[in-house]
C-alpha cells in the first residue's frame, strides 16, 4: 500500500496495491499489522455502507468527545467528492477543508482522525460508500455542520444536492464551540 499525507495532521490517502488480471481484480482493503506499522489507528468497531442516487451530500457529520471517531472511507461503486473540514483548535488547518475525489475504480481511501467533519457528495447514481469506524454511533454525541456554510466556502459542484432533514438544519460553523 502506498501513503500520501495532507497538509492537514493525520489525514492520509491510501492507494492498496491492486492486482488485476483477466478474471477482474483483487486488493487488499485492510490490514491491521500493515496499518499499525504506517502508523494509521487499527482498532474499528463498526462499519457502515450508505447507498445514494447522483447528487447527494451526506455532511458534514461527526461526533463529539468521548465518542469521537476516526474514520476510514472508500467507495465500492460510483464516484464521490469526498469532504472534512478540521475542526481541532490548536491545528494550523483549524476551520480549513480538504477535498478529493474518490472513485471505485481507482480504489483509494481516506483515513480520518477524530476531530474532522466529514462529508461527500455522489457523482454517479447508485454509488455506494463504506466507512469503518474507530467508535461505536451514539447518537446524543452526532453534530452536522450547515454543508453550504459561508465562513468554510467549500465549493461541492453543485448549489441544489438532494439533502436529508438533518443536513438542511445543520448548524453553521461560527456557532460551534469546537471541544478538539
Amino acid at each position: 500500500m502506498n501513503i500520501s499525507t495532507t497538509p492537514f495532521r493525520g489525514l492520509v490517502i491510501i492507494q492498496p496495491r491492486v492486482f488485476p488480471d483477466d478474471r477482474g481484480y483483487f486488493l487488499e482493503s485492510w490490514n491491521k499489522a500493515g496499518f499499525k506499522k504506517a502508523g494509521i489507528p487499527c482498532d474499528y468497531v463498526q462499519d457502515n455502507e450508505s447507498g445514494s442516487v447522483r447528487n447527494v451530500i451526506r455532511g458534514l457529520h461527526f461526533q463529539v468527545p468521548p465518542y469521537d471517531q476516526g474514520k476510514l472511507v472508500r467507495v465500492m461503486k460510483g464516484a464521490v467528492l469526498d469532504v472534512v473540514v478540521d475542526l481541532r483548535r490548536k491545528e494550523p488547518t483549524f476551520g480549513q477543508h480538504f477535498k478529493v475525489q474518490l472513485r471505485a475504480k481507482d480504489h483509494q481511501m481516506i483515513y480520518i482522525p477524530p476531530g474532522f467533519a466529514h462529508g461527500f457528495r455522489t457523482l454517479e447514481h447508485d454509488t455506494v460508500f463504506f466507512y469503518k469506524c474507530t467508535r461505536h454511533y451514539h447518537k446524543a454525541s452526532e453534530r452536522s455542520i450547515r454543508w453550504n456554510d459561508p465562513d468554510l466556502a467549500i465549493d461541492w459542484g453543485t448549489d441544489t444536492p438532494l439533502l436529508s432533514e438533518k443536513d438542511r438544519q445543520a448548524m453553521r460553523f461560527r456557532d460551534f464551540d469546537s471541544p478538539f
